[in-house]
């Protein structure tokens, strides 16, 4: 039987990495790579047999990248704190290593939540990531924000879904998206781009129709709202956050 390393990437997920650490019990590996926790994430995860890294945090994709390059095993299972791998899916995983086939990496759906609310629109329902991997043929592309991998090869789907818990409540939302906004915002100043009145009347409010009426939030009723709300919100930070960076420059 072909062994699988499963990553878990955590910075303060005391709340998920006990749930996280048991959804990939199957696997033959578990590393764990930390970016310097303060809460008891790492206390939590010594109560495992997984493997603890820790590196300061850059990117999300160097971040993956590094501890790909740890895994014991040629495949590879990245899980984020807040997903869960369901029973369905990890026999879905343990077939695919077992009888590949062609593919070098599967594409699996997520089942989003909001504090533990199901989200059932809103955009969330084509949520897909490569979870499972072939490392000799995959790895993260460097974009610091929203990372995907680069498979070198054909890639399959798992028909099961994941589940995401990725918001515990609005504040933690907020939270989130005031990190992805500040990571966005260095990336386009590095880039040397300019805000325009555009960016910050405009963008925003197409931000809101496309979650709430294109990916069909209004059916998520006000939990659909919400998103699309927030999901304006991030953008119109992004460029503000820019603005900053480019004023400092100058």
């Amino acid at each position: 039987m072909k062994k699988i390393t499963a990553i878990i990437p955590t910075l303060n997920e005391e709340i998920h990495i006990q749930e996280a650490i048991k959804s990939v019990s199957f696997a033959d590996e578990i590393i764990v790579i930390d970016s310097f926790s303060t809460d008891k994430t790492l206390e939590i995860a010594r109560e495992f047999n997984v493997k603890i890294i820790k590196r300061e945090f850059d990117d999300f994709s160097l971040q993956k990248n590094y501890a790909i390059d740890k895994a014991k095993h040629d495949w590879v299972y990245i899980l984020d704190a807040d997903e869960r791998v369901t029973t369905e899916v990890k026999k879905e995983i343990l077939d695919a290593v077992k009888e590949p086939g062609e593919y070098v990496g599967f594409y699996v759906k997520r089942a989003f939540y909001f504090s533990n609310k199901k989200v059932n629109y809103s955009g969330f329902q084509r949520d897909k990531v490569i979870r499972l991997f072939l490392k000799e043929f995959c790895r993260y592309n460097g974009n610091p924000v929203h990372e995907t991998i680069v498979a070198k090869g054909k890639v399959g789907f798992f028909k099961n879904k994941i589940d995401h818990y990725s918001y515990r409540n609005y504040d933690h939302y907020i939270a989130k998206l005031n990190h992805y906004a500040e990571l966005s915002a260095k990336q386009l100043h590095e880039q040397d781009k300019t805000v325009r009145i555009y960016h910050l009347l405009i963008k925003p409010p197409v931000r809101f129709l496309i979650h709430y009426i294109v990916r069909l939030g209004f059916l998520d009723g006000f939990l659909g709202l919400l998103v699309a709300k927030t999901q304006a919100y991030g953008v119109y930070t992004r460029y503000l956050k820019l603005g900053e960076l480019n004023k400092k420059k100058h």
